[in-house]
């Protein structure tokens, strides 16, 4: 049995993140709980705000527009801080149409 990993507390200001359901495409949270396309549009959460943030954000999961929400830091510059979501906002890592 396996038990979800406890989410560090945010120490920078966040957004949140998670993959369209009816494509798959990464969206971001944007005002008033539209999902968009671009990460510049999201809306960012102070860290201390991040956990109600998160509680909008996981709205749309229950609405069935997006899958697998989490939060995700930004440094000075507003872009990620991990690796992991620069490559996201830059589309999928394999090209569909050379395959």
């Amino acid at each position: 049995m396996t038990s979800k990993a406890k989410a560090r507390p945010a120490t920078a200001p966040v957004v949140f993140t998670g993959n369209r359901l009816r494509d798959g495409r990464v969206a971001w949270f944007g005002t008033e709980g539209a999902w968009v396309d671009a990460p510049a549009a999201a809306t960012p959460f102070a860290p201390e705000a991040a956990a109600e943030g998160l509680a909008l954000a996981q709205q749309g999961e229950r609405d069935q527009l997006v899958v697998g929400v989490y939060a995700v830091e930004l440094g000075a510059d507003r872009l990620p801080l991990k690796f992991r979501e620069r490559l996201r906002i830059s589309g999928p890592s394999i090209d569909a149409e050379a395959a």
